[in-house]
């Protein structure tokens, strides 16, 4: 029985099948700048490409849910599905922007995708009192939601769809240490936990009659949306400051 060895690069520690152990991704922010070998960087390059397509799936999807959860959500009043596309959209401008950040990756342009993470923040955190004013309002209107088997049906397809992209997303994240998808993995796990809160409010909404169910899907969505937009944030500032530590720590002194 043959045994097989994988190489590890002596400056950083990345291996040729993961960089999770990488000990300086400042010197090895794409593998090829550091000492790491071909094999690694060829496969490093490889899973780039698979997040890449990961995102365009993300996408396709994305475009689904926005069109048919706003466009159903106006047409019978339902708050939970407008506030779940308007977050679609955001995870689908976050999608955009990470498929940009991968092919600079690929190419080997130094970028961090510090700037990702804090546009999403900001367009996630604008959301809120978006909706929060349409739910108000709704509730002072009186308007009250109908059931929607459309509506359901998006839903559905959203619980079977992210669980897939969000593991992948985070699996080949980690394993490359790519910082922008694994926010948006984030985003995708997010969207999940969302879109399992939306069917079971259109589902009492449909089946029982509580129009109620409707606000207080809403509800859970904006308490998601506002996790998301702070933990990406979060994610943005910390990396910020932790690159910001380093450039000064490997600065020459005058």
């Amino acid at each position: 029985m043959s045994s097989t060895t994988v190489a590890t690069c002596p400056t950083c520690g990345c291996q040729e099948t993961s960089c999770a152990t990488c000990s300086a991704p400042d010197e090895c922010f794409d593998s090829s700048s550091c000492c790491c070998s071909a094999a690694h960087v060829a496969w490093r390059q490889g899973r780039l490409r698979g997040a890449q397509r990961l995102e365009y799936y993300s996408l396709a999807w994305m475009s689904v849910e926005v069109v048919g959860s706003i466009g159903v959500g106006v047409l019978v009043g339902s708050l939970a599905l407008i506030a779940f596309g308007g977050d679609s959209l955001v995870e689908m401008l976050s999608a955009f922007v990470t498929i940009r950040h991968l092919e600079a990756d690929i190419r080997g342009a130094r970028t961090m995708g510090l700037g990702t993470a804090r546009l999403s923040s900001l367009l996630l955190f604008s959301l809120i009192p978006i909706i929060g004013a349409g739910a108000v309002y709704s509730l002072a209107a009186g308007i009250r939601p109908e059931g929607s088997l459309l509506g359901i049906a998006i839903a559905v397809g959203a619980v079977l769809v992210m669980p897939y992209l969000w593991l992948q997303k985070r699996r080949i994240g980690r394993e490359t240490r790519c910082l922008p998808l694994q926010i948006d993995a984030v985003e995708s796990a997010t969207c999940f936990l969302m879109s399992a809160a939306l069917l079971a409010g259109l589902l009492a909404e449909y089946f029982l009659g509580l129009w109620w169910a409707d606000y207080l899907a809403a509800g859970v969505i904006l308490a998601f949306v506002a996790k998301e937009a702070v933990e990406a944030y979060h994610e943005s500032a910390e990396e910020s400051a932790s690159r910001t530590g380093a450039q000064s720590s490997t600065s020459p002194r005058p």
